[in-house]
């Protein structure tokens, strides 16, 4: 079974299209647990339409967290909720992790909509680099695939972290572990371009860009100084 997690907060717009894709996929084990961190919206309505286990989040680190301490796969899957998942995802990424023998793996990303200006930056700035530094310097975001028992053995995400929890922990299990890591070839996972244009893409460029050499050379970020928030991207009235 893969125990599908996904940390939420007034996510109406995206959530639903991310279940549909997991629900169009080809029959395969599985169940998802929406960790919800307060949301005002109407989310947890549409994940109980989809028939999801819903639980109490916080933070993505928070939320990935929680979900894992019940979920009931050998695999967990963690993905934003922003997300959708291309055709015959499960059945193409989940034969080359098993194939590659990997304990834990992430995937390139393609923006929605696609333009040919979105899709070169993203292939620039950050998915060509994932794939050539695989093995040296891990990264892990968006959508991870990820051992149970290896996640146990791990802690989990580190709560303290405020930026990039999910590479550190990439990074906390290859070192510690000596993991069989890898970026998925076989299928690239879809993502909303609300980020970019929210932040600006120069803003996210720079900022993650300083928060990797945070990493290498010092350290996770565990002070704000990035001035992360979970999901600002629209003001929902209450």
């Amino acid at each position: 079974m893969v125990s599908i997690i996904i940390p939420t907060l007034n996510e109406e717009d995206y959530l639903g299209k991310l279940l549909r894709s997991i629900k169009d996929q080809p029959d395969f084990d599985y169940e998802i647990i929406v960790a919800d961190a307060g949301s005002t919206d109407k989310t947890l309505d549409i994940a109980r339409e989809f028939g999801c286990k819903i639980i109490s989040g916080g933070l993505p680190a928070k939320g990935r967290n929680e979900g894992a301490k019940i979920a009931q796969g050998e695999i967990l899957f963690f993905v934003d909720a922003d997300v959708v998942l291309p055709e015959k995802f499960f059945e193409k990424s989940l034969s080359e992790f098993k194939r590659r023998n990997l304990d834990m793996a992430s995937f390139c990303i393609t923006p929605i909509p696609k333009n040919w200006f979105s899709t070169l930056a993203l292939n620039l700035s950050y998915n060509y680099m994932i794939v050539i530094l695989e093995q040296i310097l891990p990264h892990a975001a968006t959508g991870i695939f990820m051992k149970k028992d290896l996640f146990i053995k791990t802690g989990g995400f580190d709560e303290e972290i405020k930026l990039s929890e999910d590479h550190s922990l990439a990074r906390y299990a290859k070192k510690t572990f000596k993991i069989r890591f890898g970026i998925i070839r076989s299928s690239r996972i879809l993502v909303a371009d609300r980020r970019f244009k929210t932040d600006g893409w120069l803003n996210i460029a720079v900022k993650y860009f300083l928060c990797e050499l945070h990493l290498i050379f010092i350290g996770p970020v565990k002070s704000d100084i990035f001035n992360y928030r979970f999901n600002h991207y629209k003001k929902i009235k209450k």
